[in-house]
């Protein structure tokens, strides 16, 4: 199967308030967050990304958009990505939240945690990652084994994401660290999924990118198994 850069949006102007944004309206990038956005395009400058599939979330919009124009894509909209649905917590204080007994829930028991008017984690992590396997099944019948493409999202979302990958409950996704414009990898198998990289920031992204297949057409499907010893790298 294909190879999947999780991207988070870059900074927002919700990130540095102490609110929850949430699916809240029109919550852009901040000055921070368009360097970042306008950075994306050298960082994957060696990276053929054959796809963009992006939140509909504006801020994840408007953090593709630089690489999108420089790669000549265009964005897929992927809603079963966007934001969890905080319910009425969306638009509260984070300082106002941490007094709520469910704030323990979320962070000891998150798989428990449902939003009052809004969605349960465990019910976030659900159609993410359906989302994920069901695009990645998609862009590798259509582009190859080889093929790399680009998921913009948010934090929990993309953490939700990796615990699966990971092979993690739900419960331990907490100790996972997406911060905003950070890249993780995850490279899918018919058997098991590999995480590459973890909320990286920098660095040579070409790395991840499959060799193409040496003989013509998609070749053999790429090994589920794992190297043991380790990689050796390429």
């Amino acid at each position: 199967m294909s190879t999947v850069i999780l991207l988070r949006h870059g900074k927002s102007t919700a990130n540095g308030s102490g609110v929850l944004a949430g699916r809240t309206p029109k919550v852009g990038l901040d000055d921070t967050g368009r360097a970042q956005a306008a950075a994306l395009v050298e960082r994957f400058a060696g990276v053929p990304v054959a796809e963009l599939v992006v939140s509909p979330m504006l801020r994840c919009k408007q953090t593709v958009a630089p690489l999108a124009a420089a790669q000549g894509l265009d964005k897929v909209v992927e809603p079963r990505l966007s934001e969890v649905d905080y319910g009425e917590w969306t638009g509260r204080e984070l300082k106002n939240l941490v007094k709520e007994p469910l704030w323990r829930v979320v962070q000891a028991h998150p798989s428990a945690a449902v939003f009052p008017g809004g969605e349960g984690l465990a019910e976030m992590q659900a159609r993410a990652v359906a989302a994920i396997r069901a695009h990645d099944a998609r862009i590798t019948a259509e582009h190859g084994d080889h093929a790399v493409w680009v998921v913009c999202s948010h934090g929990d979302v993309i953490k939700s994401i990796l615990a699966d990958a990971l092979g993690q409950h739900l419960d331990a996704f907490q100790r996972i660290v997406v911060d905003p414009a950070a890249v993780s990898v995850v490279r899918y198998t018919e058997t098991r999924p590999f995480v590459l990289r973890v909320n990286e920031h920098g660095g040579d992204l070409a790395g991840i990118v499959p060799p193409p297949p040496k003989k013509r057409g998609r070749g053999k499907k790429g090994s589920s198994d794992a190297v043991v010893g380790g990689s050796t790298g390429r």
